[in-house]
């Protein structure tokens, strides 16, 4: 009768793994390939080749247009709408001067703002263009207008910085607000450190520059590296210092299974590994480490050799880390905003596992035997 409990639940052990999913992290290589257009699935099946890396190295194109790079410098004394205009008038009269009360010679017009359409009102000389020029040029212009009015006028002109000559700085930045464009921050980059710099690790900092309707982007840290690619600021101008929002998805048999972030502008598959945590040394197939990503139609066509592809196209782009090119193949690949980077687990590990289920059962089947027997 011991003999037949037993043989009874040792059966209903094995009848148990062998009908219930053993737990792992995700499909297995043999699945994932199953999922392939060649076995009626939905994905291209492509090996990573020197060839595929190269068509796929597509990451965001950053720089500022021809109209932002070849705008010049603006005079650090030029005078734009908004900023404020001291006006001095030194008269050679005594008795009835044409500005000020009687035996006044100096007359002072101060805070006088330059207005939406760039002038200023001055009186008996009425409304002078003041946005673009210089002090020196309004105060030549004024000198024109009141000296058939006043003998041989003395004028002096001086500008308040500010106001007009203006830009805005915010987002990551270490201190967000309005500041004005002066001769030592006429360049993106200088007034960029006026400010304080940016908040966030430079090396995922994007700055961006609205001028008008026009926008420019650029990694802060292309800008610091290389001068060629500062530009010169405008009044008006709106800078917005962003954090890279670029993420993949690390599944699978790796050191974390999550969301990651960029750490850098680009990042190669074998950087995104080491990202992770690498692989696990005592789960992972290093033949089966797979990104996912869904191909523009111009990178699939020129990725597949064909030319009837019609829109996005589903490919999985495999690396075998085991090849003797394999780690080469994995620095050269680069990942891309939104890729799946899936690492399969070894095929030892679901045998441990089942032997592990079966040798578990077979002791909860013994125990519940020796039950049965010391009941007998």
């Amino acid at each position: 009768m011991s003999y037949t409990v037993k043989a009874v639940v040792l059966l209903t052990a094995l009848s148990l793994v062998a009908s219930c999913g053993l737990p792992r992290s995700g499909p297995t290589k043999r699945q994932v390939l199953a999922g392939s257009v060649e076995a009626k699935g939905d994905a291209y099946i492509v090996p990573v080749t020197p060839a595929v890396s190269a068509a796929t190295a597509v990451q965001p194109s950053f720089g500022f247009s021809a109209s932002f790079r070849n705008a010049g410098l603006v005079g650090s004394d030029t005078i734009a709408i908004g900023d404020t205009i001291s006006v001095t008038v030194y008269e050679n009269v005594k008795d009835e001067p044409l500005l000020g009360n009687t035996g006044q010679r100096v007359s002072g017009l101060s805070e006088l703002q330059v207005d939406g359409q760039g002038y200023i009102y001055i009186p008996y000389a009425g409304r002078i263009k003041a946005a673009g020029q210089t002090p020196e040029g309004l105060r030549q212009a004024i000198t024109r207008k009141l000296e058939d009015q006043t003998p041989d006028p003395q004028i002096s002109v001086s500008r308040n910085a500010g106001g007009g000559s203006t830009v805005s700085i915010s987002g990551q930045a270490a201190s967000n607000g309005v500041y004005p464009i002066e001769s030592s921050t006429r360049t993106l980059a200088s007034m960029l450190a006026k400010s304080g710099g940016v908040t966030v690790d430079p090396a995922v900092a994007i700055v961006r520059v609205t001028r008008g309707a026009h926008t420019g982007r650029i990694w802060l840290q292309d800008l610091y590296e290389n001068p060629k690619l500062d530009i010169a600021l405008r009044p008006g101008d709106k800078i917005m210092i962003e954090e890279d929002s670029r993420k993949f998805i690390a599944l699978g048999a790796t050191g974390t299974q999550s969301t990651v972030p960029f750490e850098s502008p680009t990042l190669s598959a074998l950087e995104a590994i080491a990202t992770v945590g690498g692989l696990s040394t005592m789960a992972a197939d290093p033949k089966g480490v797979f990104i996912l990503r869904d191909e523009s139609e111009g990178i699939a066509r020129a990725v597949l050799g064909r030319s009837d592809l019609i829109g996005e196209q589903r490919i999985v782009y495999v690396l075998d880390l085991t090849e003797p090119t394999g780690l080469f193949e994995a620095r050269d690949f680069q990942i891309r905003d939104g890729d799946t980077l899936y690492v399969t687990e070894a095929p030892y590990v679901q045998w441990q596992k089942t032997l592990g289920a079966i040798t578990g059962s077979t002791a909860v089947a013994s125990n519940l035997a020796n039950t049965a027997n010391s009941g007998n």
